[in-house]
């Protein structure tokens, strides 16, 4: 398996408990609140819970999350795999690299690649898709870097500090 999640950039790795102190750090930042659709903090307990129930197959919690490390060892971001429908074949995908000060690195784009890679060779996918907000255009120009198409516009469907703003989403479909 580290074949598909690993390469000179960056490895992704099952989640650990001593990620629990970042996780409560991304997961309590109001700066990607608004990203990940999250209205309230989360306690140090209800993630020690998510980290102890982790282990469960993608099969069973229909969801599955990677930490992105970099090659000398720094945790900076997690790839996130939900909605897993395995009788239609298809899995939405979420990313987050964390600090600002990693972004622009090639970091998410070694991830997104990493993913696609397993998803279709691995747990034999027949389609990935992702949901971004319209304004998020760092996001969407790296999702259709790897091929996915704007395939719908969901209108008004997140409310923002500054308005309401569409959502788009994005496909790829193996042939």
């Amino acid at each position: 398996m580290a074949n598909y999640l690993s390469n000179e950039l960056i490895s992704l790795r099952a989640i650990e408990p001593e990620d629990i102190n970042l996780l409560y750090i991304w997961e309590n930042d109001p700066e990607i609140w608004e990203v990940s659709h999250t209205l309230v903090p989360y306690s140090n307990y209800i993630l020690a819970l998510y980290i102890k129930n982790a282990d469960k197959d993608i099969y069973e919690s229909k969801q599955l999350r990677l930490m992105i490390d970099t090659t000398d060892g720094k945790t900076i971001g997690a790839i996130d795999l939900f909605d897993f429908d395995p009788y239609h074949l298809r899995v939405g995908i979420g990313l987050l690299i964390h600090k600002k000060d990693d972004r622009s690195k090639g970091y998410a784009s070694a991830a997104l690649e990493l993913l696609i890679g397993y998803c279709f060779k691995k747990l034999k996918m027949h389609q990935l898709y992702a949901n971004i907000g319209i304004g998020n255009q760092i996001s969407i120009s790296l999702f259709e870097k790897y091929g996915f198409i704007i395939c719908g516009t969901k209108k008004d469907w997140n409310r923002t500090e500054t308005g309401w703003e569409d959502e788009l989403t994005l496909q790829l479909i193996e042939f």
